[in-house]
């Protein structure tokens, strides 16, 4: 009788065991693949050299200089306005010096449209670029955020002069 449980436990710890070493070709290894141990980082590649455009540099210099005549413009019209909007601060809506304020901040708008277009000719041209698939052109970007921050102080200053005709 004793060698009965004996014989059972023996049965019963060789066969889990004898099941853990049959080998069987029909499972996949669960070693890495090949294409689990590839790099999947970008490529680092060169910055592309962008050749010099005499054309596009002439345009960039024109804008630069229309946005400079625009810029001096736009600050003689301001200080006329500004003082045009504080003599018509606090009286009434239509009265003479009020339109007169509202004139000035017209004239002040119109000076600032012109600069908001010499940034949209030269996004277009950086369009045209993009969209033909040539590199971006470092004086056209920089031209682009000059007059872009011009364009964004003269619409600043405008906003704060309406502010201050509406008090």
């Amino acid at each position: 009788m004793r060698s009965l449980p004996a014989l059972a436990a023996l049965v019963l710890a060789t066969v889990p065991l004898a099941a853990c070493t049959l080998a069987n070709d029909g499972y996949p290894s669960l070693l890495p693949r090949p294409i689990e141990s590839r790099d999947e980082t970008e490529p680092v590649r060169p910055d592309p050299i962008v050749t010099p455009d005499a054309a596009l540099d002439a345009r960039i210099a024109e804008k630069r200089e229309a946005a400079a005549t625009a810029a001096k413009r736009f600050q003689e019209a301001a200080i006329g306005t500004e003082s045009r909007v504080a003599v018509a601060r606090g009286v009434q809506e239509g009265s003479e010096a009020w339109v007169a304020a509202q004139t000035a901040l017209a004239e002040l708008d119109a000076i600032r449209g012109e600069t908001v277009q010499l940034v949209s000719d030269l996004e277009e041209e950086a369009s045209k670029r993009a969209q033909a698939g040539t590199p971006a052109y470092p004086p056209l970007d920089a031209a682009i955020a000059e007059i872009g921050g011009l364009a964004t102080s003269q619409a600043e200053r405008a906003k704060a002069l309406e502010d201050a005709l509406a008090r």
